[in-house]
C-alpha cells in the first residue's frame, strides 16, 4: 500500500487546488463587466487567489507573493516591468529604512531603556505600570513599524516581568496582576498600532491604497488623524479592563524599583544610544514637518539609516540579517503593485459603480455606518491584518467615495478602524499569539474584553475621533 502523504503536504496540495479553483472560476466562469478587459478580469482573479493564498498559507507569505507577481507578468496582461515595479516604490523603502532604524533601537537597548523610564516613573500603581507600557508602545510606534518586534519584543517582555515580580504567574497566581496587565497593555498596543503610518508594517498599504484612491496619506497626516482619538482611547482602556479583570494587587512600587534596578544595571547612555536617539528626533521630526520642508518621508528615513551605517551604530551586517525586513520587502512590495494594476483595470471603479446602483437610495451616512460595522466585525474571521486591507479597503472607500462621503474622512476611518479591530480575538495581529500565550487570560476573557473594548473604541474614534478630523479639515 502506498504511504499517505504527510498531513503538512496533503494540506499544502489541497491549498493549492482550492486557490487554483478560485482564480479559474473568477477568470473564466463570472461574467465580466463589458469595461473590463479579459486581461484584467483574469489579473483580479489573480488578486483574489492572492489574498485568499495569504490566508491559506500553502507556503510562506512573502514567496507566495513572489509567485503571484511572476503569474502576474504571464496571465494578468502587464510587463515584467510592471509587474516588479512595486519593488521600486517610496514607501516600501520607507517602510524598510524605518525596519532597519528599529533594529538599532533594540541592538543598542535604547527601546528597553525608554520602556524602563516610563515604569520608573509611572510604575508604582498597577494603572500607572499599563500607561507606562502604552506610553512605551506609543513613543516606539513612530519608527517601529513591526508590532511584533516592538510590542512582542521590547513591552511583553516587561509585562511579564513585573508580573513575575509580584508572585504572578500563569494559572492560579495570574489574577494577582498578570492576568490585568497583559490583557490591559495589549488591548492598548492595538491603539498605539491605529495611531501612527508606522504602528505596524501593513498601515503603509492602506496609505499607498488611498493615494491610488486620490487622497495621499503622510506620517504627518496620519500622525494628526490619530493623536487625539487615540490618546483618548489609550486613557479609558485600562479603566474599563480593570473593572473586567481586578488584580489583586493595585499598588506596584517593586516595578518602580525594578525599573530603577535595571537601569542602573544598564548604566549611563552609550556613545551609539546617544547618537541613535539624535537619530530619532531627527527623523521623526522631520516627518513631522514635511509639510514645510517639502523632503519626500523616504529620504529623510534613508538618510537616518545612513547616519547610522556611517557612525557604526548600525553595520551592514545588521541590515543583511533582518529577515522581517526583507520579507516585508518581498510581500509589501508584489502586493502594492498588484493594488495599482488592478485599480488601473478599472476593476475597482466598475465595483463601486455596481455597489451604488444597488444602494444607490441610500444616503452615504447610512451606508459609510453599515460598511464600517462590516468592516470591523469581519475580522473576527481573520488572522492578519494586511489580508483584511486587501480584501476590503479599496472596495469600500471607492463606493463611499461613488456615492459622495468626504474622502478624507472614509480612508482614515478604514485605515484606523482595521487596526483597532485586531483586538477582538486572540489571532488578530502578529504580537497577539505572543500575549495570549503567555497563559495568564482565558480564551473566554480575552474574546469578552476584546468585544467590550470594540465598543468602546468604535464610540471614542466614530465621536471625538471624527469631530477632530472635521477640526483639523480632513472632511
Amino acid at each position: 500500500m502506498a504511504e499517505t502523504l504527510p498531513k503538512s503536504t496533503q494540506r499544502k496540495i489541497l491549498s493549492f487546488a482550492i486557490l487554483i479553483a478560485v482564480y479559474l472560476t473568477f477568470a473564466y466562469l463570472i461574467p465580466k463587466p463589458l469595461e473590463i478587459q479579459q486581461s484584467g478580469w483574469q489579473l483580479t482573479g489573480l488578486f483574489i487567489a492572492t489574498i485568499l493564498g495569504l490566508l491559506l498559507e500553502p507556503m510562506p507569505g512573502p514567496a507566495f507573493v513572489l509567485v503571484c507577481v511572476t503569474l502576474a507578468a504571464i496571465i494578468g496582461g502587464v510587463t515584467v516591468n510592471q509587474a516588479l515595479a512595486g519593488y521600486a516604490d517610496p514607501t516600501v523603502w520607507l517602510v524598510m529604512a524605518a525596519f532597519f532604524i528599529s533594529s538599532a533601537l533594540i541592538k543598542t537597548g535604547l527601546a528597553r531603556r525608554i520602556a524602563l523610564f516610563f515604569v520608573r516613573i509611572f510604575g508604582k500603581t498597577t494603572l500607572g505600570v499599563t500607561y507606562a507600557l502604552a506610553l512605551t508602545d506609543l513613543s516606539l510606534a513612530g519608527i517601529i513599524p513591526s508590532n511584533g518586534a516592538r510590542s512582542g519584543g521590547i513591552v511583553l517582555p516587561v509585562v511579564r516581568s513585573i508580573a513575575e515580580l509580584y508572585g504572578s504567574s500563569p494559572g492560579a497566581t495570574g489574577g494577582l496582576l498578570g492576568t490585568y496587565l497583559i490583557a490591559a497593555v495589549y488591548q492598548s498596543i492595538c491603539v498605539t498600532t491605529a495611531m501612527f503610518f508606522t504602528g505596524q508594517a501593513s498601515n503603509s498599504l492602506a496609505a499607498a491604497m488611498a493615494g491610488d484612491l486620490g487622497y495621499p496619506v503622510t506620517w504627518g497626516s496620519w500622525f494628526l488623524a490619530g493623536i487625539v482619538p487615540g490618546l483618548v482611547s489609550l486613557a479609558i482602556i485600562p479603566l474599563v479592563v480593570i473593572r473586567m479583570l481586578p488584580p489583586t494587587i493595585t499598588q506596584t512600587p517593586a516595578a518602580s524599583e525594578f525599573a530603577i534596578d535595571q537601569l542602573r544595571k544598564m548604566g549611563p547612555m552609550s556613545g551609539h544610544e546617544k547618537i541613535l536617539a539624535t537619530v530619532f528626533v531627527f527623523v521623526c521630526g522631520l516627518w513631522m514637518t514635511v509639510a514645510w520642508h517639502k523632503m519626500d518621508v523616504t529620504v529623510t528615513a534613508l538618510l537616518g539609516c545612513a547616519a547610522l551605517l556611517i557612525t557604526g551604530v548600525l553595520r551592514w551586517e545588521d541590515v543583511r540579517s533582518e529577515r522581517s525586513a526583507w520579507d516585508m520587502f518581498i510581500w509589501y512590495g508584489g502586493l502594492v503593485q498588484l493594488g495599482k494594476l488592478l485599480n488601473a483595470t478599472g476593476v475597482t471603479k466598475s465595483f463601486a459603480g455596481g455597489v451604488v446602483g444597488i444602494f444607490g437610495a441610500q444616503p452615504w451616512p447610512v451606508l459609510f455606518a453599515v460598511a464600517l460595522l462590516v468592516y470591523f466585525y469581519v475580522h473576527y474571521g481573520l488572522a492578519s491584518i494586511t489580508a483584511h486591507l486587501l480584501a476590503m479597503f479599496t472596495p469600500f472607500v471607492a463606493v463611499l467615495k461613488a456615492q459622495g462621503a468626504p474622502l478624507g474622512l472614509v480612508v482614515f476611518a478604514f485605515a484606523c478602524f482595521v487596526n483597532l479591530s485586531a483586538g477582538l480575538t486572540h489571532y488578530g495581529t502578529t504580537p497577539t499569539p505572543m500575549f495570549f500565550g503567555q497563559g495568564y487570560v482565558t480564551l473566554k476573557d480575552w474574546w469578552r474584553v476584546g468585544f467590550v473594548i470594540s465598543l468602546v473604541n468604535l464610540t471614542v474614534w466614530s465621536t471625538v475621533g471624527f469631530g477632530w478630523w472635521k477640526l483639523i479639515g480632513y472632511w
